[in-house]
């Protein structure tokens, strides 16, 4: 046993020695001065026109359009729910989000409800007139600058299922809580 306390001991002072032991600096040759790298200015531009992947993401959406509604539903065989529908859209392109409209206010990052374009999500209350949480959700499909329309699988008992609603002029506007940018 004696001998294992003095192997585990000379194996402690070693790794002592080489890790906490003050190193002496190595002298080098001095470089050869360089020249300096020319600089390139760079400007950071910011566009309101929709990355290619946005519109195929619509158009991926608009395949779903009349696609019945289903409560928990997330596919077009056993219909959508809101948010089982922005799921299997944005999942078939590798993008994941979540099953659920209270997490998708959460996903990407908020966006001026101005400048809502192509392939954004868009988040709303619950139907009940004191509603504040989230309880409905979309996809935007109209420009910047147009009136803010979207595609979403509604439970509405006149027309349900996957269609397209626009946000001004209707309830939607009243219970519009924000766009989330993904892309």
């Amino acid at each position: 046993m004696r001998f294992v306390w003095i192997a585990f001991s000379a194996l402690v002072a070693l790794l002592l020695g080489v890790f906490l032991w003050p190193s002496r600096p190595v002298e080098r040759a001095a470089a050869p001065a360089e020249e300096p790298l020319p600089v390139q200015r760079t400007a950071w531009v910011t566009s309101n026109r929709t990355p290619p992947k946005a519109d195929s993401i619509v158009s991926f959406a608009m395949r779903q359009l009349g696609t019945n509604y289903c409560y928990a539903g997330n596919t077009p065989a056993t219909g959508f729910d809101c948010s089982g529908f922005v799921q299997y859209v944005f999942r078939n392109f590798n993008l994941p989000v979540p099953h659920s409209t209270a997490l998708l206010i959460e996903v990407g990052r908020p966006v001026a409800r101005a400048q809502a374009r192509r392939g954004d999500i868009v988040v709303f209350t619950g139907t009940a007139a004191t509603s504040s949480t989230p309880g409905h959700a979309g996809i935007v499909v109209s420009a910047p600058g147009e009136p803010l329309r979207f595609i979403h699988s509604s439970s509405a008992r006149r027309e349900s299922g996957v269609k397209i609603s626009q946000v001004e002029g209707t309830d939607y506007e009243r219970r519009f809580m924000q766009v989330r940018r993904v892309l």
